[in-house]
């Protein structure tokens, strides 16, 4: 009986993640359907397999006996899931602490670490809490009218926290790259993250300054992990136009998550129900 929960969820999470397509609408709306596809299924498996490992491998459950062959399954998953947080941890560790290595400067009325490097660079590299780092090109390259702006954008990533919460559905990355369209919704919610600081930057800088600035810290090859790291330019050239052409644009409204948008996400929890039933 736990097989068949195990398969009822990869055939549920596999036909989800196959109705992905090009996304289209508002920003909120990609923001909210592109985040469902791409947490939801993961989310299905991971509390399928924790209500297999509470129901243990033996007993029944509606009238069938359970084996021992979906338990062990559901621990390999499980503790690769655990390995996975633990090596993505480490690697972001070691970025924060390179981070720290850099020297403080002062920036207009931020502080921030200097990277010695000739690449165009800036970017929030940490956790809940990350530090602005910007290279040393950056600040020689730009005016202070496009490096105002941007540190308007890395400011929004600040704001809304994308470091942290991007650690974690990097992980959901990792741990789920064999389900269908995992790149393409991945790289959907790096550009939405960037049109959103783009957005909050965009209320207190010239939006036309910051697409320059956008133009010229695209063009510079990447210095750094994107791991705990939320960097102007790091959602890639091929959404370059998508972003430029959002700034020239009239704004369009970002809207704060709404509890019922988290409705959906409650259907994944249904597997723990099932541990009622086992005996």
């Amino acid at each position: 009986m736990h097989l068949i929960m195990i398969l009822n969820a990869l055939a549920v999470a596999w036909w989800l993640r196959s109705s992905a397509n090009q996304p289209q609408g508002s920003w909120s709306l990609r923001w909210r359907r592109s985040l469902f596809l791409f947490l939801f299924p993961p989310l299905l498996i991971f509390m399928t397999a924790i209500a297999v490992l509470f129901m243990g491998p033996q007993g029944q459950m509606g009238g069938m006996y359970t084996g021992s062959i979906s338990y062990l399954v559901a621990l390999i998953y499980l503790a690769f899931f655990a390995i996975s947080c633990i090596k993505l941890a480490f690697q972001g560790w070691q970025s924060v602490e390179s981070a720290r290595n850099c020297p403080l400067v002062n920036l207009g009325d931020k502080r921030a670490r200097l990277l010695q490097t000739g690449a165009l660079f800036a970017g929030q590299i940490g956790f809940w809490q990350p530090e602005l780092v910007v290279s040393q090109g950056l600040v020689q390259t730009l005016s202070p009218a496009h490096l105002e702006s941007v540190l308007a954008h890395e400011q929004g990533h600040h704001y809304y926290r994308d470091t942290f919460w991007f650690f974690w559905l990097g992980w959901v990355r990792s741990c789920t790259a064999w389900l269908p369209n995992t790149e393409p919704l991945w790289e959907e919610l790096l550009a939405l993250r960037e049109l959103r600081a783009d957005s909050y930057a965009a209320l207190q800088v010239d939006p036309l300054v910051l697409a320059e600035s956008l133009l010229l810290v695209v063009s510079s090859s990447p210095v750094l992990s994107e791991i705990c790291c939320a960097a102007l330019g790091s959602s890639g050239a091929d959404r370059l136009e998508q972003r430029v052409e959002a700034l020239l644009a009239p704004p369009e409204p970002t809207p704060e998550a709404q509890l019922q948008s988290w409705h959906g996400f409650l259907l994944a929890f249904l597997p723990l129900v099932s541990v009622m039933f086992h005996s």
